[in-house]
């Protein structure tokens, strides 16, 4: 169908209304019910985050930043990936070494110079136990079991009494061995390394549930002759019960050191405190003493998986990471580059510091380098996905404040905030506490609270990623803006204080070419709309620089989590169906200004046989004296014609849209993809389509088959 033959087919319906059965999209416009007010400018807003090396330079060109600036997001939150990647950042490439020979702790140069920061880069821990988790995914590897004893685990040395001010034993470290299935085992091995635990259980998990990913389900049991009160480091053998166990995960949880010092040397304290293990061996030993060990060991992917409460970020120049392929290792964009290229808007960014493995002094290093340069900053994220990285809250809450107290000596105006909880739709639960208390978010609020410093939270952040697999069913779009409605009553229900906002620092759908698909634009809308009616202050598109790796779970899919597809030299070629419901959103359905919109309650009941709602309205009243409704006809197969009514509950007065009357809707009429890895691409692809109609009491409103839909005018 041409874009005129189409045009021609909307009047026909609008013309003659008994086509299909009319339904009714109602607007509580009662003044006293608006449900959020917030500027397009600050509300709408999208991200920044880790590009390949050799890309960061086309992406940042000013013919690329006017092309993702067409697409009208407000703020920019950049994202901190380095976090995920289990590496210290170097947000400044120039700084100083806490050793001279070039090895230690690193600390970015704070002093601007002539010289801008266009690329950053992350840096390898050697000293990590983590296989993978969350976060890394299948980059690096543990030094727990990578067959070399020369290497070893080590724990952050913040998260120790030096640094807390409490006891160690509040905040216990621990490793876990997770096998691939039940095993019998009745003994372990453990090479110590500088500085060793004196007191420590070896415990099993008990229960049906999973023991990292299903904390509340299931307990950790120790071993019959697990507690061990006066280690004395080496390589003991220890025989954990009479009768081997059967069992998957295995924990090691260590709750005082030995406070000895490593192979870095005693001139910095940070080299003895925590804990640190050279290899560990797991399995049974028989009545002569025989130990089998049931791990393997490599330095790589293969090894038997382990992972671990937290990594000393002690690293050396040597350890920049350099990704097999060797141009795709990872930039974080430059702070100078971002803030002059145009990206940011001209508007205050949300910038991040790194914290699971970094110091305050880097932190606060960071931040004045920002504050001297004079670039906008609206809000300070603490770290990024601690919950993915599988740190107890306690040990995140302690950072925080370590970190906070850094920053704020930098600027005692600077506004915090975290965790940036990874995308999840129900409560974060832990490991139960010695009061039986599984969420994770309440222990970290209360641990503020107990230490007086709850107003160093001055936001609370997560991402939204409700979608997994490759192949995403069209029903799932039925779950939103259910799902964002219902965790973010969860921080709520958790104790965050009504007056601490929420932000979605960082969202996208998830879901394979489903994403880049007309499900992409229709998600969208649902889920910025859902998160601005539950009373959330921004949230973020993922992502505006057009990049995207092909989905892990899609064979034939390059689409996801962006707006343009790119050719070799990361060039835009094309635009996506996000782009598209960018655009409805920032400039059709919000007026593209900073000035305050109103948000009103709005339904419709256009429903299926099943019960699920086909069309999700969002009603706005802007500075421009208009009413603007974002509707989502989320039926694939059929368009919906709808009337709209305003009612007044003060007045108790019913209207309607009167006058002059704009639409524009954008659906798999204007859009469809062809996923082809790297040539997926849309065809057609048209831009929305945009007339104008006579508002009344009796005017049907059309919404063509799987479309976001914009009308507009006045009442």
């Amino acid at each position: 169908m041409t874009r005129s033959s189409f045009i021609i087919a909307l009047c026909v319906i609008f013309s003659n209304p008994i086509l299909t059965t009319a339904q009714t999209v109602r607007v509580d416009a009662t003044p006293s019910h608006v449900v959020n007010k917030f500027s397009p400018l600050y509300a709408l807003g999208s991200t920044v985050d880790r590009v390949p090396s050799n890309a960061t330079d086309m992406f940042f060109r000013p013919d690329q930043i006017k092309q993702i600036l067409s697409a009208g997001w407000g703020v920019i939150s950049y994202r901190q990936n380095t976090d995920l990647f289990v590496q210290a950042w170097h947000w400044n490439p120039k700084g100083t070494w806490s050793d001279s020979s070039g090895k230690g702790y690193f600390v970015g140069d704070s002093t601007p110079t002539k010289n801008m920061i266009r690329h950053s880069y992350g840096y390898s821990l050697p000293h990590r136990g983590f296989t993978r988790n969350n976060g890394t995914e299948f980059d690096g590897f543990s030094r727990l079991d990578d067959g070399d004893v020369n290497t070893y685990w080590k724990s952050n040395p913040y998260l120790t009494k030096a640094f807390t001010g409490e006891d160690d034993s509040l905040h216990p470290q621990w490793v876990v061995i997770a096998l691939d299935k039940k095993q019998e085992v009745n003994a372990v091995r453990i090479a110590w390394a500088e500085p060793y635990a004196q007191a420590y259980e070896v415990q099993y998990w008990v229960g049906d549930g999973d023991a990292m990913d299903e904390q509340d389900k299931g307990q950790w049991k120790t071993f019959a002759s697990g507690d061990v009160k006066n280690g004395t480091g080496g390589t003991p053998t220890i025989s954990l019960a009479s009768s081997p166990v059967s069992a998957k995960f295995i924990r090691i949880l260590m709750t005082q050191s030995s406070n000895t010092c490593d192979t870095h040397g005693s001139s910095d304290s940070r080299n003895c405190v925590g804990y640190a293990i050279r290899e560990l061996y797991l399995g049974t030993m028989d009545d002569q003493g025989k130990f089998t060990d049931l791990l393997h060991h490599s330095p790589d992917q293969k090894q038997t998986l382990t992972l671990c409460s937290s990594v000393d970020p002690w690293h050396q120049a040597s350890d920049l990471y350099v990704a097999p392929d060797r141009m795709e290792s990872g930039d974080q964009p430059g702070f100078d580059l971002f803030f002059t290229s145009g990206i940011t808007r001209g508007l205050p960014a949300i910038i991040p510091i790194a914290l699971l493995y970094s110091t305050p002094e880097d932190a606060a290093a960071q931040m004045t380098y920002i504050k001297k340069r004079g670039y906008p900053v609206s809000y300070i994220e603490m770290g990024e996905e601690a919950d993915g990285q599988y740190m107890l809250p306690e040990d995140y809450a302690t950072l925080y404040l370590q970190f906070a107290t850094a920053l704020h000596r930098v600027d005692p105006n600077f506004k915090l905030g975290g965790p940036a909880f990874e995308g999840v739709t129900e409560d974060i639960k832990a490991w139960p506490d010695a009061q039986g208390r599984t969420s994770w978010f309440r222990r970290f609020l209360d641990y503020l609270k107990a230490r007086g410093r709850l107003q160093d939270l001055a936001f609370m952040s997560f991402e939204h990623y409700p979608y997994d697999g490759c192949e995403t069913p069209w029903k799932n779009l039925y779950q939103e803006p259910e799902l964002l409605t219902h965790i973010m009553q969860v921080w709520r229900d958790d104790g965050l204080p009504a007056g601490i906002p929420l932000l979605d620092t960082e969202t996208n759908a998830h879901g394979g070419e489903a994403a880049v698909d007309i499900f992409g634009t229709l998600w969208l809308a649902d889920s910025f709309g859902g998160f601005l009616t539950a009373g959330g202050q921004s949230t973020h598109y993922y992502h505006d620089l057009p990049y995207s790796p092909p989905h892990p779970a899609c064979a034939n899919s390059w689409g996801t989590y962006h707006m343009f597809m790119v050719d070799e030299h990361y060039k835009i070629q094309q635009k996506t169906s996000q782009f598209y419901g960018a655009q409805l959103i920032t400039q059709g359905w919000a007026e593209p200004k900073d000035a305050e919109h109103r948000l009103f309650p709005a339904a419709s009941d256009v429903k299926d046989n099943e019960g699920h709602m086909l069309v999700t309205a969002y009603a706005l009243e802007r500075p421009d004296g208009q009413w603007s409704l974002m509707l989502i006809n989320k039926d694939y197969d059929h368009p919906h014609q709808v009337q709209v009514v305003f009612h007044n509950a003060e007045s108790n007065r019913e209207d309607s849209f009167s006058g002059p009357v704009t639409m524009i809707t954008f659906g798999k009429a204007q859009y469809l993809w062809h996923p082809d890895r790297k040539k997926g691409h849309a065809d057609p692809n048209t831009p929305p389509v945009r007339f104008t109609l006579t508002g009344g009491a009796n005017t049907m409103y059309n919404l063509p088959a799987a479309s976001l839909t914009i009308v507009r005018g006045k009442r």
